[in-house]
């Protein structure tokens, strides 16, 4: 296969829009079923950290959800970045790590990117870009999806490397998300082709899960019987600016990690709950991890049923924390 050249295309360098330093991301809002009609693209539903990738003459950064800047944490994703034929541009999309069966494994990129011991490189991180939302002097925003998606697709389709194109499905939303539940994804994204990129969450875009699936920060464990394991994690959500207990889980993890999410946690033990919780034999921590749950519905009184641990990380992207005022949805 004949080398794609690294020469980037001439454009015209005189900015149209000044390049934002940071864009608030489209959020998609959580639905029973796919919605119908033409208008509607469909997406895998990634399960990973959700990034945008600003490209600028000299340099490139990499910003979470809730703005924190981890470029430090994916290099490869740099340093592909570098060689789009681009000037200036912000890709939005997912990094994610994928499994033997070619699906994404939030656990792989937990560990890949070092929050626990791992055999798993950081070169094993892929980015997969869905939305271009500022390219060569022009904010793109205003434009519908089905441009932006035009102005993309060029410039990652077809990539092998770190950096590639999250494929839209022109299908039946019924028929592809069966598809998509029965080969164990965790669900998939409906997008609005006529809409411009909007900051927060609305309806333009969509989001239909096999399960139920958040962030919730740890505020304790419980110890197992076994000596040195872990029984079960304490879980918070927001509430109004604060923490709310919503139960917990206790399945998800091997022997190995149940080992070493104890020690971890126990580094962090306090007496001062960061919740209004009294359960005996309980061991509070520090508010500074948060936990991917997979659960199938919530009680009346606001507790998760049937939780199961999925992965951990550090409590800075305070953005991705579940807050219960989307219980309505």
């Amino acid at each position: 296969m004949a080398k794609a050249s690294s020469k980037k295309p001439r454009r015209d360098t005189a900015p149209i829009d000044p390049m934002p330093a940071r864009i608030d991301p489209c959020l998609a809002t959580l639905v029973a079923r796919p919605p119908k009609g033409p208008d509607w693209a469909y997406e895998v539903k990634w399960d990973g950290y959700r990034l945008a990738v600003h490209i600028e003459p000299g340099r490139v950064r990499v910003l979470t959800r809730g703005g924190y800047d981890w470029t430090e944490r994916f290099p490869t994703i740099v340093d592909d970045a570098r060689r789009l034929a681009v000037t200036t541009a912000i890709l939005d999309g997912e990094a994610v790590v994928l499994g033997d069966r070619g699906r994404s494994d939030f656990g792989m990129l937990q560990r890949a990117l070092g929050r626990l011991p791992s055999a798993i490189e950081a070169g094993a991180i892929v980015f997969y870009a869905f939305d271009l939302i500022y390219l060569d002097g022009r904010d793109l925003r205003r434009l519908p999806l089905r441009e932006r998606r035009r102005l993309l697709e060029p410039l990652v389709a077809g990539r092998e490397g770190a950096i590639r194109l999250s494929e839209e499905v022109q299908a039946d939303g019924d028929e592809f998300f069966r598809v998509a539940c029965a080969h164990g994804l965790e669900g998939i994204i409906a997008k609005h082709v006529e809409k411009p990129y909007r900051s927060g969450r609305g309806e333009w875009w969509q989001k239909i899960t096999c399960k139920r699936r958040d962030s919730f920060v740890v505020v304790g464990f419980e110890p197992s019987t076994v000596p040195g394991h872990l029984g079960r994690l304490l879980l918070a959500a927001r509430k109004d600016c604060e923490l709310v207990y919503v139960g917990g889980c206790g399945t998800g993890w091997s022997n190995e990690l149940s080992r070493e999410l104890r020690k971890l946690l126990e580094r962090m033990a306090t007496k001062s709950p960061a919740v209004v919780l009294r359960r005996k034999g309980a061991v509070f921590t520090e508010p500074l991890l948060v936990a991917e749950v997979e659960y199938r519905a919530w009680t009346d009184d606001g507790k998760l049923r049937h939780a199961s641990f999925k992965g951990i990380r550090k409590r800075e992207d305070e953005a991705s924390v579940f807050d219960m005022a989307s219980l309505r949805v």
